[in-house]
């Protein structure tokens, strides 16, 4: 397993060294260092200022390496920058953004953590459930519904949440957030529960999917013909060996719970890493979503390893030594 984690390792650091000269060309060859400067200052401003400005942040260097500015160029600071992971400051407010990110962080993962975990274990005991009732009117039913709940886009869920839920029956705020354990649910509840119900379709449609093509396997009906329960054999026997495509549908659902919900969290007012990123864009803030970028696409990368390890774990047939 070691030689594995090594190459696998240097894979991810070869991704990772593509990631980060991706987000240079398409953040600075899209948007060129003026164009940046006066969306901060102002299109009025006088080159004077602009030019400040860019000696200020950082890019008042050559875009690419030349002649005479082999090492001092935008392409060589952005690469040491991500490497270091030195984030500098935001374009828009000049706060540090290693400090935005330390305070957006938590209000993100309290958010996202029972968001995930919720709507994991509802989608897979619903899957499981209509598996089990499989085509019949309840399973063409919840299927119907599934599909009718992923063509609903989220903000829809928002809008309608907020005004049934937070304005007619007044049970929750519809937006705020205070971190003091005594209220907090009170702020939370309402987007994790819209988080948790805008998921569930896509989610249950593909366990669905997966606990019904393991429920024909050839193990399936041995453990039927030696006189297995049905609850056994779904939670046991379907379950447990459905854990891989499982793990791999986790694996995508990581990252966010480090860098939140942008929809979420800018339509209910959580300070968190999604409204950190929904505000990056509206203010043209290109260092701060340059680093949320960086961040999220690291923390996908690390996911992989670690689902990679998982697979051996739930599947004993699966070996990291080839």
């Amino acid at each position: 397993m070691l030689a594995y984690l090594v190459r696998r390792s240097a894979y991810g650091l070869f991704v990772v060294l593509g990631v980060i000269f991706f987000l240079f060309v398409l953040f600075f060859t899209v948007a060129s260092p003026d164009d940046i400067a006066r969306q901060a200052v102002g299109p009025k401003a006088m080159p004077e200022v602009i030019q400040q400005w860019k000696v200020n942040h950082g890019y008042h260097l050559p875009v690419w390496p030349g002649a005479g500015h082999l090492s001092d160029n935008l392409l060589v600071d952005h690469v040491q920058r991500m490497i270091a992971m030195d984030f500098g400051k935001s374009d828009a407010d000049g706060v540090v953004i290693w400090e935005r990110i330390r305070q957006g962080m938590w209000p993100s993962f309290f958010l996202t953590l029972p968001m995930f975990v919720i709507g994991m274990v509802a989608s897979i005991l619903t899957s499981l459930f209509v598996a089990f009732f499989r085509e019949t009117y309840l399973d063409r039913w919840v299927v119907a519904l599934s599909v009718l709940a992923m063509s609903i886009p989220t903000l829809l869920y928002i809008i309608f949440g907020q005004f049934i839920v937070g304005t007619l029956l007044r049970w929750f705020p519809v937006s705020g957030f205070d971190a003091d354990p005594a209220v907090i649910l009170r702020f939370l509840t309402l987007p994790v529960l819209i988080g948790v119900v805008s998921g569930l379709g896509s989610s249950v449609r593909f366990f669905r999917t997966v606990f019904l093509e393991e429920i024909h396997r050839d193990y399936v009906r041995t453990a039927r013909a030696k006189g297995a329960s049905e609850m056994r054999v779904m939670f046991y026997h379907v379950l447990r060996n459905s854990l891989v495509p499982i793990l791999t549908q986790v694996v995508m659902e990581i990252p966010f719970l480090f860098t939140g919900s942008l929809l979420l969290e800018a339509g209910f007012g959580i300070p968190g890493l999604g409204a950190a990123t929904f505000e990056a864009i509206s203010a043209n803030d290109f260092s701060t979503l340059r680093a949320m970028v960086f961040l999220g696409s690291l923390m996908f990368i690390v996911g992989q390893v670690l689902t990679d390890i998982g697979y051996t774990l739930v599947d004993p047939r699966i070996r990291l030594d080839a």
